[in-house]
């Protein structure tokens, strides 16, 4: 019980450390298999896959038995490896391992498994998972469906449309969701395009009742307190075939069953529902309306939720988010940008409603993303820190940051200055990050010049990542004098290159592939010739960053039980293969 017992407050370097070279080779205790566990657990949270499989292999070669933590602490490692193809490789080869030994996994197992295959895959191979808790009779819960909205979001074409579906499925099962699938939908939009408008629509904004298709009552599938109850338990057949209807990636062969036709039903609807869209609907806004309404509603018929830049007009679009939707919105309209698709969960002030409804605190990860969805120049945006305070949430940098950012990405420099003395007043200091999103903004020489001024002042040496973005706002403007006082600041402040440095450097020294040379003078060449000189012989005099393993601070002094050749040795923190 060493390492388990003395690791608490140790770094995962420091507990290996103690595990492998005090515990098994200087003082040779047997370790037991609550040891391993918590050690691959350690391992499984940063995303080290190669240790914690050469942990795991080496406690099954001391005859100690893994348990469920361990499984589930392998299936996280692989969701958190830096290498998402070789974390999805070693997930699927311990699921087919714990399968060919007959071994069954617990909910919290399988949920590390549904991770590892949402971050490191997609959604449909969330529903294969998905469909073997079912079978195995585990009760489906919120954060199953959390699982699932992080599949949907690796679809950046779909992903909104496939979230709003995975919410609707979750409420016709009556679970309630929490902070972090708030959050997560959040991420949707923000992310994710709704795709196919027309799908969209008739997925999206058909009647309840419809939906109910989705999920079946079965009596006394789950006994708990009560002798026997009605459960709504998930068709995960039917959900999936729903949510990827009309993908180009649809199964070569599907047969013909009810839950078949309850889809191409659906299908057939869309083109009625375009049809009438057209002849005996009409678009309140010709250009950029979110929905289509029917042309006999009335505004008393409309949703409660505004959309804060549309007040103006007599309607508003519905809050996908709601169980019901009124039945005369026919049809979506254009959702383009990520403000778009928040309106259509309420905008900020209806979507922090529905999670007071479901008794769901917002926190500081909920304001900083909703920071960057509402639109720019709103209410919403300018009310946000006063909504914050209202929720008693505490401010952080990264939420000044975002909004920082944002002001900046408009080029507004001085908006975005404007914000620093804010997050002072709240007892927050700038830091590299605040500093990098400012340079954004810095389109000017001087303003690019006095950013590094001001950074010296608040004794902050910048990093590659504050050059790289001065560098390339140089680049665009093909201003050589500026990218080449940088250059010398880089070399002031021995601030090494990394590659999307010498990238950015490599293009901005070519010339016009179109140009000759000899043939005409060229005044903006001659910029180029002076540059490039410099530019090599920077090269010279500066060492390029090497990008550090994200590994190396984990390693101890020498791998326990390993006989390897020195090629393994030279190679054991690459993935695996």
């Amino acid at each position: 019980m060493l390492v388990a017992e003395d690791a608490v407050g140790l770094t995962l370097a420091e507990a290996l450390q103690l595990f492998e070279v005090q515990m098994l080779k200087e003082e040779r205790l047997r370790p037991e298999e609550m040891n391993y566990t918590v050690l691959i657990g350690g391992c499984g949270r940063v995303g080290y896959v190669k240790k914690a499989f050469q942990l795991y292999n080496d406690m099954k070669k001391r005859g100690l038995v893994p348990t469920g933590p361990t499984y589930t602490a392998l299936f996280n490692a692989c969701a958190e490896s830096p290498w998402k193809d070789s974390g999805l490789q070693s997930a699927l080869k311990l699921w087919e391992e714990l399968k060919r030994k007959n071994l069954e996994m617990n909910l919290i197992t399988y949920h590390s498994l549904l991770k590892a295959c949402a971050i490191c895959s997609d959604l449909r191979l969330c529903f294969t998972v998905l469909k073997e808790i079912v079978d195995k009779g585990h009760v489906i819960t919120a954060e199953t469906f959390s699982f699932l909205l992080m599949g949907c979001i690796k679809d950046k074409e779909n992903g909104f449309r496939y979230a709003l579906q995975v919410w609707q499925q979750m409420r016709q099962l009556g679970i309630k969701a929490n902070s972090s699938i708030y959050n997560l939908m959040l991420r949707a939009a923000r992310d994710c395009a709704i795709g196919d408008l027309a799908l969209a629509s008739d997925l999206l904004l058909r009647p309840t009742e419809e939906n109910s298709s989705l999920s079946k009552l079965t009596l006394g599938q789950k006994k708990k307190k009560a002798a026997s109850e009605t459960v709504a338990q998930l068709d995960v057949e039917t959900m999936e075939k729903q949510l990827f209807w009309g993908n180009s990636r649809q199964p070569e062969e599907q047969s013909v069953s009810q839950e078949d036709r309850v889809v191409g039903k659906n299908q057939a609807r869309m083109g009625t529902v375009q049809a009438a869209a057209n002849n005996e609907r009409v678009e309140h806004s010709m250009a950029g309306d979110l929905v289509v309404f029917d042309r006999n509603q009335t505004v008393s018929d409309q949703p409660s939720a505004n959309r804060g830049h549309d007040l103006e007009l007599p309607y508003s679009p519905p809050n996908l988010l709601d169980s019901k939707i009124s039945k005369n919105v026919v049809s979506l309209g254009a959702v383009a940008t990520p403000f778009d698709r928040l309106a259509l969960m309420g905008n900020m002030e209806g979507f922090l409603n529905k999670m007071k409804e479901d008794n769901v605190a917002p926190d500081i990860r909920t304001f900083t993303l909703l920071a960057e969805l509402v639109e720019p120049l709103s209410q919403s945006e300018s009310s946000l820190l006063t909504v914050l305070d209202e929720y008693k949430v505490p401010v952080d940098l990264t939420f000044f940051n975002t909004l920082l950012r944002k002001k900046s990405k408009l080029g507004d420099l001085e908006g975005a200055k404007g914000l620093l003395s804010v997050l002072v007043k709240r007892g927050l200091s700038p830091n590299l990050h605040t500093f990098c999103n400012l340079a954004i903004a810095c389109w000017k020489e001087k303003d690019g010049l006095q950013l590094l001024s001001d950074m010296k002042r608040s004794r902050i040496t910048p990093n590659a990542n504050i050059y790289s973005t001065l560098i390339n706002v140089a680049v665009k403007q093909l201003n050589y004098t500026y990218l080449k006082q940088i250059l010398q600041d880089m070399r002031r402040n021995q601030a090494s290159p990394n590659d999307v440095i010498i990238k950015q450097l490599e293009f901005a020294a070519q010339y016009p592939p179109s140009f000759d040379r000899y043939k005409s003078k060229n005044n903006y060449l001659d910029k180029i010739d002076g540059f490039r000189g410099y530019y090599t012989w920077w090269l010279k005099v500066m060492a390029a960053e090497e990008t550090p393993h994200p590994w190396a601070k984990y390693r101890t002094a020498k791998p326990f039980s390993d006989k390897v050749s020195t090629e393994d040795v030279q190679t054991q923190d690459k993935p695996n293969q």
